[in-house]
């Protein structure tokens, strides 16, 4: 009797805190999902934590018991959404037929990614650039993962012949990179389509790999 007593005692001490933490992740949860929408329709400056509380439901408290500032919920959101964008490039890429073919797939990966998306995408530049919080956005290990995606597509044109083996390789892709980040001002600024961002990014890259294609 008395070890069965100990074993139900275990099983409620190990339950309580799985639903403590189910109903913090929940909350968690439904704050992300406001304040998403809510930076989407207001932008990063227009959206308070005031409004994002009573689009989720609840207290401010509570939006503070879960997130230390505005930027910290920011932060999470931008860092789940490279996280999916570096899957979708990686995807896209694979689909290709060589080095230019893959990397202008993933360049077009992340266009269509914030495309329904604009006014997020305007906060996460706005954001990125700032020198408070811009360098925990910069330096995350989610862009370390894009970059990684681009390097591949170069390591893979390396070993099939297509592309001089390390001609500046880890430049270049940083390069292709920041020529990627270069057309958000076209889509998010100047309204431009998918196809003419293609075209630019299909430019881009040829000139970028023009110095390493063998002759």
């Amino acid at each position: 009797m008395h070890h069965t007593q100990i074993h139900a005692a275990d099983e409620t001490s190990v339950k309580a805190p799985t639903r403590r933490a189910l109903a913090k992740q929940q909350t968690r949860a439904k704050v992300l999902a406001a304040a998403r929408r809510l930076f989407s329709e207001q932008g990063y400056e227009g959206a308070t934590i005031r409004d994002i509380a009573s689009a989720a439901g609840m207290s401010t408290g509570a939006v503070f018991a879960n997130f230390t500032d505005k930027s910290d919920l920011f932060r999470e959101i931008m860092l789940a959404d490279m996280g999916s964008l570096a899957e979708a490039m990686a995807e896209a890429a694979a689909q290709g037929n060589g080095p230019q073919d893959s990397l202008l797939r993933l360049f077009v990966a992340g266009y269509r990614f914030y495309q329904t998306q604009l006014p997020l995408a305007r906060a996460a530049f706005s954001v990125g650039w700032s020198p408070v919080d811009g360098p925990a956005l910069r330096n995350a290990a989610q862009v370390q993962t894009m970059l990684g995606v681009i390097t591949d597509q170069i390591r893979k044109g390396e070993e099939s012949g297509e592309l001089v083996m390390g001609a500046a390789s880890a430049l270049r892709a940083q390069m292709l990179f920041d020529a990627y980040l270069s057309n958000f001002d076209q889509a998010i600024f100047q309204g431009w389509t998918i196809e003419a961002l293609e075209e630019r990014a299909n430019e881009q890259i040829a000139i970028l790999l023009a110095g390493a294609r063998k002759s």
